[in-house]
């Protein structure tokens, strides 16, 4: 008989296809009575489809008394009470190792597009005041600049081995000293302080909320640059607002914000700020990948063998 299967967001329409194959699916996502439906179906469910963005709490556990795998096909789990999952001997896994090349891409072209002040060039040759006024002000070059990561993981070392390739010098934050070739630098603040360019690369979550803060930002400096391809609980957005709109931060590339996907207006009327839609690893390729790796890590784990990217 097929393992039942909760489904509390989908995955790509031809990873889903497999599982169906494979297994019975209750499509939590598409019921209308929520809570009923669980009652229903919860105590069968012997593993459950989700993503980092889909709550699943603590009440949503204990109504899975089956539950032995959790696969959630995003890289961050905010919305999953991770502790629940662990104390009843549940296993999680992610999908971070197929997202971090297009994740780190997307980080280096926001960072590229703040430095070179993308947003209003692209603006100045089509309102025509090219013709008008003549050549766009001189900009910075990259090569040269110290650039400080504050999260050295998978994603923060492809971006390192990035921006070293474009002659940058690159130090990290985080808690604790990796065996890198990279200067380590403890606090975020002091990070900043030497850095041109800063990349939050970290993990979301209560431990890392407000974790660059307004000293962080600040020290950064008029010239400096922030990339956020994070979460965007882990910037204190009120001060970076502030920060960009009185000069004290040159200017900034966010792919994630406080506000999804409603950020706060004062911030998206910045004219010193890149944005991008929450959407790094937003490729086809990447998220097929993503997607088979949650078809993986459960045809792993019901024939017993390791979890491909387990986190718990």
């Amino acid at each position: 008989m097929k393992p039942d299967v909760l489904v509390i967001a989908p995955i790509r329409p031809k990873q889903m296809a497999l599982l169906e194959a494979s297994y019975r699916l209750h499509r939590y996502d598409q019921a209308a009575e929520k809570a009923a439906f669980l009652a229903e179906v919860g105590p069968s469910c012997v593993a459950a489809v989700t993503n980092g963005h889909a709550p699943l709490d603590r009440a949503m556990i204990e109504a899975l008394p089956a539950l032995q795998l959790v696969a959630c096909v995003s890289a961050g789990f905010e919305s999953i009470d991770l502790d629940a999952l662990t104390e009843r001997g549940v296993r999680m896994t992610t999908t971070s190792d197929a997202l971090f090349d297009d994740v780190a891409d997307t980080a280096l072209m926001l960072m590229l597009a703040a430095r070179r002040d993308l947003r209003r060039a692209d603006a100045y040759v089509r309102s025509g005041d090219w013709g008008r006024q003549g050549m766009y002000p001189l900009q910075t070059s990259i090569r040269g600049k110290k650039l400080g990561i504050v999260g050295m993981g998978r994603i923060g070392q492809a971006i390192a081995r990035r921006c070293e390739g474009l002659g940058m010098e690159v130090a990290y934050s985080g808690r604790s000293k990796k065996d890198l070739p990279q200067a380590y630098i403890a606090a975020p603040v002091d990070l900043a302080r030497w850095a041109d360019v800063l990349m939050v690369a970290v993990a979301g979550g209560p431990d890392t909320r407000n974790l660059v803060d307004e000293a962080v930002i600040r020290a950064l400096g008029p010239e400096g640059t922030l990339v956020n391809i994070a979460r965007g609980t882990v910037v204190d957005e009120p001060a970076l607002i502030a920060a960009l709109g009185d000069g004290g931060l040159g200017s900034a590339g966010l792919d994630v914000f406080l506000n999804e996907p409603t950020p706060d207006p004062a911030l998206t009327a910045l004219p010193n700020v890149t944005l991008y839609p929450h959407h790094a690893s937003g490729t086809e390729e990447t998220r097929d990948a993503m997607a088979q790796l949650v078809v993986d890590n459960l045809a792993a784990h019901f024939a017993g063998k390791p979890l491909l990217t387990p986190v718990n």
